[in-house]
């Protein structure tokens, strides 16, 4: 037997080493997905309740969903920064790490000495990640930028819902945005670094990643001149394009992206085959321009099926469709049970069920999916591997030094 050959591949990021000061979504996601791909994550919190996200709610059985979702596989070490004996543990932590990560309120982070510019100047090899808001200059940078905040600022809200109200995306879009783009800035540092030996800053800020996801309709507005309307689950320029109700009180959603698929839809799902040439439903044109008409014939029809059914027909003519799911539908989707993308993750309350990472390794390997810690569950063992006695830490537990 080739024992070599069968041994499993390490993961991408094995031997690297994070620190994050971090809270709430942002940074947390983004470290998460290098945790994922194999990093040794330290996550750096207050002594006194720690990440704010742990008390978002109680939903994921006592913990906080959100809380959850962005810190598998992390460890924790709780550490009051504005003791110069924690910042001294901090440093401790920075010499032997090859990327820290932060997303301190504005100015924080340099008070501390902790920016980008501070460190990397100490730290030659440090890959240094600002996460932010606006980021660090001009007139919103001292703005506080929760998410859905960003979300306006962007104009996503602007294009979301219906004609007669905005809504917000249901998701932390801003904080989704900002910590992907962390992610993939760390790698690209790291890449960077194996050539030429230096590390260097990466700047995010959640303005500028969610403006960037707002290019279609931003390039649309400038320069085409008006923005693009706000229409619910419906296309703008594509008809039929919605969810439309079935007999068994579910909603499918379907989308027409030419005449022949209208004329198959015609045929085979509404049993109206003189609608494909009607003057009025013949051409995506006639039917975006007679949106009512065509979306009342269509709901029609369906209104008279099961979504089983519905979704059957559609298919069968070739017509793109989908159920218009709740998350607890999501939570058993048949798809991704039969992917087997469902695995279980350990925590304070025992383990927790949750998906695989969205990226396919090489090879194969498994994903490193770890628990999730307890505030402060790794402090002890993170300071004994600097050297620090159990007098010493005993001493700083006294003072409120470490949790």
């Amino acid at each position: 037997m080739d024992t070599e050959s069968s041994a499993p591949e390490p993961l991408p990021l094995s031997g690297i080493t994070v620190v994050a000061v971090e809270q709430a979504v942002s940074a947390p996601f983004a470290t998460r997905q290098l945790a994922d791909l194999g990093a040794r994550v330290v996550k750096v919190e207050r002594p006194d309740g720690g990440d704010f996200a742990r008390a978002y709610d109680t939903a994921a059985h006592g913990l906080a969903s959100h809380f959850v979702w962005a810190n598998r596989g992390k460890e924790s070490i709780a550490l009051d920064l504005k003791d110069p004996r924690g910042l001294d543990v901090l440093h401790g932590l920075l010499a032997g790490a090859d990327v820290f990560v932060q997303n301190l309120a504005h100015g924080a982070a340099a008070r501390l000495g902790l920016d980008s510019a501070s460190l990397c100047g100490r730290y030659p090899r440090l890959v240094a990640v600002d996460v932010s808001g606006y980021g660090a200059e001009g007139p919103y940078a001292h703005k506080r930028a929760y998410d859905m905040l960003v979300q306006c600022e962007a104009g996503l809200v602007s294009v979301t819902g219906t004609p007669e109200r905005p809504v917000k995306a249901g998701i932390p879009a801003a904080d989704i945005a900002a910590a992907m783009y962390a992610f993939s800035g760390v790698l690209a540092a790291l890449l960077r670094r194996g050539v030429t030996g230096r590390g260097g800053r990466v700047e995010v800020s959640m303005l500028d990643a969610l403006a960037e996801w707002m290019g279609h309709p931003l390039h649309h507005t400038m320069h085409g001149g008006e923005q693009p309307v706000r229409t619910g689950l419906a296309h703008a320029v594509i008809a039929p394009y919605d969810a439309y109700a079935t007999a068994d009180g579910d909603r499918v959603l379907l989308s027409v992206q030419n005449d022949r698929e209208w004329r198959r839809l015609t045929e085979q799902v509404l049993e109206r085959p003189e609608l494909a040439q009607d003057p009025q439903f013949a051409t995506n044109a006639a039917r975006t321009a007679n949106r009512e008409r065509t979306d009342a014939v269509v709901a029609g029809a369906l209104a008279r099926l099961g979504a089983d059914e519905a979704i059957g027909r559609l298919e069968a003519a070739g017509i793109a469709c989908a159920r218009l799911n709740s998350v607890a539908r999501l939570a058993g989707h048949p798809q991704l049970a039969a992917r087997d993308r469902w695995r279980e993750v350990g925590s304070p309350v025992g383990p927790l069920r949750t998906l695989l990472p969205p990226i396919g390794l090489p090879g194969g390997a498994a994903p490193h999916m770890g628990a999730v810690p307890a505030l402060g569950e790794h402090t002890g063992a993170l300071l004994r591997a600097l050297g620090m006695t159990d007098a010493r830490i005993a001493e700083l537990r006294r003072d409120g030094v470490v949790a």
